[in-house]
């Protein structure tokens, strides 16, 4: 973990506490802090190493306060009743949210479920009617099970938003509006809000000053750029040449990989010749059924097979510290989304390599990939250098440099 210990923080806010840079400084309800010493966690990390504590720790040890003073089933009338609701965009990120909450709440009085789409909602709302304390749930999924009267949020004390720019991104804030604002959530002086994402821009953090009151925004080394301990290479490979190419770089390298494709049929396809290729491998897209999801997760995460074929619905979130090496096979149109797909190797203090396939149909992003290369100082292919000089249009949705669209800084800053 001291690979961190140079990455810089800053926050800014009315009155910021100062940092904790030890679990040891602060009294963690002693179940909390026995269950994060049994994981052996010493410290706060960044991204990657332990972010999911961040909301988490502070959420669990005030809840077992609270159920110390006054136990609480959690459900009232058949509806459960859940002091804490963190909201995820996909479920694949609710399910490890979820996996290290039980880490985090075991040997305690919380019941905590997960609840999202695809999934049997009669086996979920069987769950909630024993009660329910913290409840992770995705956005669509959340409102589904609310109108149906099952769940009641007018006890939420604590609302934690995960990933928020993916999940605006995904069309969820209606949703998310209607959660917050119109189904009896307490207001926001009543209640603790927390909002999390590797990228903030200014919407979001607009959106936070309308569910916040008096927020603190925290940027842990520059928001949306990349971390030091990724290796990022971008090797030219015109499109006929590119399965040619992956296989040359699948060789070269050891431990398991994932490989990020922009379309569910490019997934299956890739897949298909992967196999044919004698490279066993795996895929997850939104094709595949909830049940073909989770299996490839876990067959990837023990390593059989090394290899993981991907869309960027699995790219936000998806915590494989295993990962060492991700290749954009295709690139894709935004930068945050290159920002999460190579952020899922390089974890828990680990280095880890990324490599980019590029063509000349990806000229319209060089110069945007050559900045963000530079201020990871990243090498650059002369060539990559030679084709931003010819005006290669920016990402959608960057800025490139403190202060942009990546919401590199705190967007009230501005305005003052």
């Amino acid at each position: 973990m001291e690979a961190y210990d140079d990455i810089p923080v800053e926050a800014s806010g009315e009155d910021c506490p100062p940092p904790i840079e030890q679990f040891g400084e602060i009294a963690l309800h002693p179940s909390l802090m026995a269950n994060i010493q049994q994981a052996r966690f010493t410290k706060p990390t960044p991204t990657g190493s332990g972010k999911t504590g961040a909301f988490l720790f502070p959420t669990l040890h005030q809840m077992l306060h609270a159920l110390d003073a006054q136990p609480d089933p959690g459900v009232s009338q058949g509806r459960a009743e859940p002091r804490a609701l963190i909201l995820a965009p996909t479920r694949e990120l609710a399910n490890q949210i979820m996996t290290e909450t039980r880490k985090f709440a075991q040997r305690t009085p919380i019941h905590a479920y997960v609840v999202y789409g695809g999934a049997d909602i009669r086996q979920q709302m069987n769950q909630l009617d024993r009660g329910c304390h913290l409840l992770v749930a995705t956005p669509g999924r959340l409102c589904d099970l609310v109108e149906r009267g099952k769940v009641s949020l007018h006890r939420v004390h604590h609302l934690i938003l995960d990933e928020a720019d993916r999940m605006l991104d995904m069309g969820f804030e209606p949703q998310i509006r209607r959660v917050v604002e119109r189904e009896g959530m307490p207001p926001a002086g009543q209640r603790q809000t927390l909002m999390f994402s590797a990228t903030f821009p200014k919407e979001i953090q607009r959106l936070a000053s309308e569910f916040m009151t008096r927020y603190i925004f925290v940027a842990v080394g520059r928001v949306g750029s990349t971390t030091a301990l990724i290796t990022q290479t971008v090797v030219w490979a015109e499109e006929q040449d590119k399965r040619r190419v992956l296989l040359e770089q699948l060789a070269a390298c050891t431990g398991r990989t994932i490989i990020f494709v922009e379309t569910k049929r490019a997934a299956e396809q890739l897949e298909e010749f992967l196999h044919r290729s004698s490279v066993p491998a795996t895929s997850i897209h939104g094709d595949r059924s909830q049940r073909e999801r989770e299996q490839a997760l876990l067959a990837f995460r023990r390593g059989s097979p090394s290899v993981l074929v991907a869309t960027d619905v699995a790219a936000r979130g998806l915590d494989v510290p295993e990962c060492m090496h991700v290749i954009n096979y295709e690139l894709p149109r935004e930068i945050t989304s290159y920002v999460h797909r190579i952020g899922r190797t390089g974890r828990m203090g680990r280095h880890g390599t990324a490599t980019s396939l590029f063509s000349y149909a990806n000229k319209p992003v060089a110069r945007e990939l050559v900045t963000l290369l530079q201020e990871a100082n990243q090498e650059c292919p002369d060539w990559l250098l030679q084709l931003a000089a010819e005006g290669g249009a920016p990402f959608r949705g960057y800025g490139g440099s403190r202060g942009s669209k990546f919401g590199g800084r705190d967007f009230r800053q501005n305005a003052q």
